[in-house]
């Protein structure tokens, strides 16, 4: 049973300490970031020490959304603008716009021994959004988000990798940065259900969900969304989401406490997995030993997870690459 983290590697190849720390601390999947990607090849090679140190296809996850949030850059992937200008610009086109994007996407992190993708967004952006997120989202409109988001999710899969929804139950009403500060979000019940929970209702069948570092008076007044069993509760009973769900990483400030207590707060109330970037190697370690194996029903979701990820059909991504072009044209 593999352990219930998702695990970063440190440069763009492992040392045999590092390996040998990741065997140990066996995490259930890894995430990539740009300082560890420098071409396709290196890339390639890091992607199969990381999976030959747990002995197993484990998952390899990106933020590969386009604009700012992008790993993998030019002349390795396309540069995307950011998506609430991509899908702005693209008219009546979006959905169609959106899923081809991202089948290219798919197609070129598959290149680079890739296949997780921490997209789409399902946030739905509000006048106050806070800029670390707004030009990320899809728009402002909860039927338009959850259409495009589902032609990400899609376009994804047909690439052969699979998406992951975030940030349940919803980040829109975020205003300020949950990197550095805890956001706290003062809106009624019913507002959020129906502008921040509705696309999440609707694409709660992805078989990957990330939750959102937000602290919400209306469900939990008291502890942040990511460590809240009466917000995984939401994301279950109300959300209808029973897929594998993830932690944002919890090196970010948002939450307090050290990080072996936010990962077992985050697993207590339910996540499925810790996410945990950006640390010294012991710290990870640590954090990886405090989390401890999956539980068998989160095994169970992960398993069903990757029963998902499949090789992508025989598709030509300069074909794609030029139906999209003249559609944004058109």
């Amino acid at each position: 049973m593999a352990g219930a983290t998702i695990l970063d590697p440190t440069g763009p190849r492992l040392s045999a300490e590092e390996a040998r720390v990741l065997r140990d601390a066996d995490p259930w999947g890894f995430i990539l970031f740009a300082r560890n990607i420098e071409s396709l090849d290196q890339t390639r090679a890091l992607c199969d020490e990381l999976r030959q140190a747990v002995g197993r296809n484990a998952p390899i996850l990106v933020d590969q959304e386009g604009g700012r949030v992008q790993r993998l850059r030019a002349p390795l992937a396309t540069d995307w603008p950011p998506a609430l200008e991509f899908a702005e610009a693209a008219g009546d086109g979006a959905v169609e716009a959106m899923r081809l994007r991202f089948t290219i996407t798919a197609l070129e992190l598959r290149a680079a021994g890739i296949d997780v993708d921490c997209a789409p967004l399902a946030d739905v952006a509000l006048p106050e959004t806070h800029p670390f997120l707004r030009n990320r989202c899809y728009g402002t409109d909860a039927a338009r988000v959850a259409s495009l988001a589902r032609a990400v999710a899609q376009g994804l899969m047909a690439g052969g990798v699979l998406p992951v929804v975030k940030h349940m139950p919803g980040h829109g009403r975020a205003q300020v940065d949950s990197h550095a500060d805890l956001p706290h979000v003062t809106a009624g019940w019913d507002a959020l259900d129906a502008v921040d929970f509705a696309p999440f209702k609707v694409l709660n069948d992805l078989p990957m969900a990330m939750t959102a570092h937000l602290l919400y008076d209306a469900i939990d007044p008291e502890m942040p969304a990511t460590l809240s069993p009466k917000v995984l509760q939401v994301i279950r009973n109300h959300l209808g989401y029973d897929g594998l769900v993830m932690t944002d990483d919890i090196s970010m400030q948002a939450l307090s406490g050290d990080a072996e207590t936010r990962a077992l707060a985050a697993l207590d109330a339910g996540c499925d997995l810790v996410l945990y970037c950006n640390a010294p190697l012991a710290d990870r370690a640590r954090v990886a030993e405090a989390a401890g194996a999956m539980t068998p029903t989160a095994e169970a979701r992960a398993a069903r997870a990757l029963e998902a990820r499949r090789d992508p059909a025989t598709l030509d991504i300069d074909e794609l690459k030029a139906k999209l072009t003249a559609l944004l044209n058109g």
